[in-house]
């Protein structure tokens, strides 16, 4: 069995949704300065780097992190990886792939995971994304949690029609992960976001366990 980490590592100064308030992370208290121990203090919004939205980031009604069923998060996923030449996961592409039709979790490995070993420290607004007909087709696949290697499910231009169908449709996100080093297969996934009370999104460490 083999444990692959899949989860930006949380830091001061990482890039962060444009907008969305800046990461601070610090020890306010130093052993090495005459404290007791070390204690640390953190600020940050809840969409930074690997995390989750749940259908309340976009669906008024939909549910919130801290209700969203384990059995979504946790189970068999399908690692998808695309060619570098596409730049938008669209109906065209959706329909084309090959999902194992037992699993109704997929995680899609494009492009966007050389950002995070090349250029990391600014915000790409030309990553790549799921248009809304290609959510359409996910969502009547069956899918219940779809996760891809930047920031948004959605691309930079067309955020609200493709969350509006995933999250409507009570689907899961995965935003944010690190899939630079995962081969394309089914493995196990296990998601754990912070159990954050009424929120729309919670940071959430993502592992990929292959048997």
């Amino acid at each position: 069995m083999k444990i692959h980490d899949v989860t930006l590592t949380i830091q001061t100064g990482m890039t962060v949704w444009p907008g969305d308030i800046s990461v601070e992370l610090y020890r306010k208290e130093k052993i090495e300065e005459g404290g007791l121990a070390n204690n640390s203090n953190i600020s940050m919004g809840v969409h930074t780097g690997t995390h989750i939205d749940s259908p309340y980031h976009f669906i008024n009604d939909g549910i919130k992190v801290d209700k969203i069923p384990l059995d979504t998060l946790v189970g068999p996923t399908d690692v998808i990886e695309l060619p570098e030449s596409v730049s938008v996961i669209n109906a065209e592409i959706t329909k084309a792939l090959s999902f194992s039709p037992e699993v109704k979790r997929v995680l899609f490995k494009t492009r966007n995971s050389k950002i995070w070993s090349t250029s990391p420290e600014y915000f790409h607004e030309d990553f790549v994304g799921i248009s809304a007909d290609g959510a359409k087709v996910l969502v009547d696949l069956g899918i219940r949690l779809v996760g891809i290697d930047y920031l948004s499910a959605a691309p930079f231009t067309e955020s609200k029609p493709p969350h509006d169908i995933l999250l409507g449709a009570g689907v899961v996100l995965i935003e944010g992960l690190d899939l630079s080093k995962v081969a394309p297969g089914v493995y196990t996934l296990v998601c754990l976001p912070l159990k954050l009370k009424d929120t729309e999104g919670a940071p959430a460490r993502v592992i990929l366990i292959e048997e």
